[in-house]
């Protein structure tokens, strides 16, 4: 095996969007056996100090590299492995390429606010104020995603792609009660093909 082909190190959790983000990256690019799934878990209630000397800001995903290099976070391990393989590219080239980055941005974002939503409602005392301003916040991101279904349908898959299908299955993980399909049809119908490829049902989250 090539020092191109060794194995990398993923610092990794079942449970965490960013994480399969880049798993399904590995997964699209034909990547995912040259990987070594390191658990790790991670939280603002939890250091993993035996990751801090790897990634100081201690969060996942963190890639560590044949040679040591350590990559993160989930957009720059994403570009890493889109350099690697021989599967079409996530991150196209040309014009193409800035409204790739902004879908991207817009999936990336949900999974921000979707983990800070979690959080907050996980703590002892959740502020009403805080909760309403996701629901809001999610309700604008599934409105602005249902128009755009035409453009996900004609455009090559790549990494904006990847990133609001994440995003839209880390919805159903952790709210399966929230019933955005009935009110947004195109984009349910969209995200059932998502969800049928194969490297999507390969990294199904897991609650463990």
């Amino acid at each position: 095996m090539s020092a191109s082909q060794a194995a990398m190190q993923l610092h990794w959790s079942s449970r965490s969007p960013f994480v399969r983000k880049v798993m399904l990256a590995a997964h699209e690019r034909g990547l995912a056996d040259r990987i070594e799934r390191i658990p790790t878990v991670v939280a603002l209630t939890r250091t993993d100090r035996e990751l801090l000397p790897r990634n100081p800001l201690g969060r996942i995903p963190t890639l560590v590299l044949p040679d040591g290099r350590v990559l993160f976070d989930s957009v720059v391990i994403c570009e890493y492995l889109d350099t690697l393989g021989e599967a079409p590219p996530l991150f196209p080239a040309g014009p193409g390429r800035l409204d790739a980055l902004q879908r991207h941005a817009l999936g990336t974002g949900f999974m921000e606010m979707l983990l800070l939503w979690r959080g907050e409602v996980l703590r002892e005392v959740p502020s009403p104020i805080i909760i309403e301003g996701f629901g809001l916040k999610r309700d604008a991101v599934l409105a602005a995603l249902e128009p755009m279904v035409p453009v996900l349908e004609a455009t090559p898959y790549d990494i904006g792609h990847l990133t609001i299908g994440a995003s839209l299955s880390y919805l159903d993980f952790r709210w399966p009660e929230a019933g955005w399909r009935a009110t947004h049809p195109a984009l349910a119908a969209w995200h059932a093909g998502f969800s049928a490829r194969p490297a999507v049902v390969a990294t199904a989250h897991i609650d463990a």
